[in-house]
């Protein structure tokens, strides 16, 4: 079974737990996602990375997204859902040329000449998928509005084992390998840091493993230390 199997299969046997709950201790949100919620969007945003953007099997996407908040459920809705069609996230420097298309958070909206795609894909970060309250630079498309017309189910062709699922000069992952990771059946606190591990341990490990995790950005000792016996972290 590939990763996204295992997402269908979670649905199937336990859809209305939790998958995914994030905190971000600063903005005071807390935002949970079942694995029922979290497919829901996974597929809305594959049907729009196919029949909108027009991306194909083994296609790279710039995700700029990873580097501001590796661990907002938006992106890691954004990482299942070219998963889930076959493409894979590129991770990019500031500045670099992202390519056919980017998907970007809010520090990009603030900058937008750092970046250079055909097509720029916002993401606000808002904690309950609302769009941006202000205007996006000209061009730019908010996902959190676009992408809520999409279908519910993605009926795409699904990947192959040998299709690239993560591409880093010091880490490379086939669909096939990333279900090699340990996995995780527990209820796991994850503190978001570099892309991969944070991806691995909050998305891949627990759908491996029949666990979930929590995802807690900024706060204190004692901010973990409530979040834990709140959330029935082991």
């Amino acid at each position: 079974m590939l990763i996204t199997d295992l997402l269908t299969d979670r649905v199937r046997r336990d859809g209305s737990a939790p998958l995914l709950t994030c905190y971000d201790v600063g903005a005071g949100s807390r935002t949970e996602l079942s694995a029922t919620t979290f497919a829901n969007w996974v597929a809305k945003a594959s049907n729009l990375a196919v029949d909108e953007l027009d991306l194909d099997a083994g296609n790279p996407v710039a995700v700029p997204l990873l580097r501001e908040a590796p661990g907002h459920w938006m992106s890691l809705v954004w990482v299942m859902a070219l998963w889930v069609t076959g493409a894979h996230p590129r991770l990019v420097a500031p500045g670099e040329d992202a390519g056919a298309v980017a998907v970007v958070g809010p520090a990009a909206v603030a900058d937008p000449d750092a970046v250079t795609a055909g097509t720029v894909l916002a993401c606000s970060l808002h904690p309950l998928g609302l769009g941006f309250r202000e205007p996006l630079p000209a061009g730019w498309v908010d996902w959190s509005t676009e992408v809520r017309s999409q279908p519910d189910r993605f009926a795409g062709v699904p990947p192959t084992p040998e299709l690239p699922a993560w591409a880093e000069p010091e880490l490379v992952l086939t669909q096939d390998e990333l279900v090699t990771q340990s996995g995780v059946a527990d209820r796991v606190l994850v503190r978001p840091g570099d892309p991969w591990p944070t991806v691995a341990a909050a998305l891949v490990r627990p759908l491996i493993g029949g666990g979930s995790a929590v995802v807690v950005t900024g706060g204190t000792d004692a901010d973990l230390d409530r979040i834990r016996a709140e959330e029935n972290v082991a």
